[in-house]
């Protein structure tokens, strides 16, 4: 009966028995339990002495319609990591650990797999063990192929050495990181320029990839660099720029009576903004609270710490530059 209501308990089986070494193979000795039980833990790593606990919940968005258009659904991995764990390193914590969901109408073993094995090596790269997760067949609420995903992370950090932007002060200098893509935010308006507008197989202006592939090309994961520039110096804030974009995000650790100040002429926007804009005659404001336009996260500091910021950053191959400086005036950011 259950078969025939859509959910295939066979294949769900089957699934388990493709994914298992790919789950377990982000794991350390650190990892408590077993595949397939029902939990699974993770010791705080050594050397802690006043060690708080982070969590961060979060999505790919409508990115995953996309995805599902267009039949590139290999990076949403690294999409997905970036999302829960930029935003811990936005808090300076470490991500130890992390479990996922998958919705999919219809349990597609290839495309399921393919999904996993994107989470998987974008965890492995960032030093994250995959401890968990689940996926749920939804015949019937979603379209067969339909399929949509979430994480959540846990990260760690040392208690006096949390950053949560009370510390920034006028004077101080504002670094952003570059972003070469649109992440995983903007997506819903992305779509509703791009379907049925745009031939997304023809060569984009400029590149040897397609349309479709600069649109959907993954997420930078910046919290091992984040970690590495926490080592070099002493940030007065961190931002993940996400949703909302720079003014959304900047302003969520600005002290208040503080002000900061922007100077897009700083970096370079990547092309592929220009043509969002251009397809939906997008103004300026809209565009910069809508996208990162090109900063994925943003480090304020002191200016005696700028240069081992930005060091720590480019030891990862991350492009960093003073972008802005913070002034006194009432709370929120300018771009000029």
């Amino acid at each position: 009966m259950y078969k025939e209501a859509g959910v295939d308990l066979d294949t769900a089986e089957q699934l388990v028995d493709r994914i298992s070494w790919r789950v377990t193979s982000t794991w350390t000795d650190e990892v408590v339990g077993q595949f397939g039980g029902f939990a699974a833990g993770i010791h705080i790593p050594a050397g802690f002495e006043d060690p708080v606990l982070m969590m961060s919940t979060d999505g790919v968005g409508t990115k995953a319609e996309l995805a599902r258009y267009t039949g590139l659904i290999e990076g949403l991995g690294y999409d997905l990591v970036a999302m829960v764990a930029d935003d811990l390193a936005a808090a300076g914590a470490q991500t130890i650990a992390m479990t996922d969901y998958v919705a999919i109408g219809h349990l597609d073993l290839d495309t399921v797999e393919t999904l996993i094995e994107s989470i998987t090596d974008a965890c492995s790269e960032s030093d994250i063990a995959l401890i968990g997760g689940e996926t749920a067949e939804h015949p019937g609420v979603m379209d067969n192929d339909q399929f949509d995903l979430s994480a959540t992370a846990l990260g760690v950090v040392e208690m006096a050495e949390a950053v949560d932007g009370s510390a920034i002060e006028a004077g101080d200098i504002i670094v952003g990181v570059v972003s070469p893509n649109l992440r995983s935010n903007g997506f819903s308006l992305v779509r509703s320029l791009v379907v049925d507008r745009v031939n997304l197989n023809e060569r984009f202006p400029g590149e040897d990839r397609s349309v479709a592939e600069v649109l959907m090309e993954p997420s930078v994961i910046y919290s091992p660099a984040v970690l590495n520039a926490l080592y070099r110096a002493e940030p007065h804030g961190l931002a993940h720029i996400t949703g909302g974009g720079l003014p959304g995000n900047v302003i969520r650790i600005l002290p208040e009576g503080t002000r900061a100040i922007l100077e897009s002429s700083r970096w370079t926007v990547p092309p592929v903004f220009r043509l969002i804009q251009n397809l939906g005659q997008i103004g300026p404001a809209e565009m910069y609270r809508t996208f990162n336009m090109g900063i994925g996260f943003v480090v304020i500091g002191a200016e005696s710490d700028v240069d081992p910021l930005i060091k720590g950053f480019e030891s990862y191959d991350h492009e960093a530059v003073a972008i802005g400086r913070v002034v006194e005036g009432d709370k929120g950011v300018e771009i000029h």
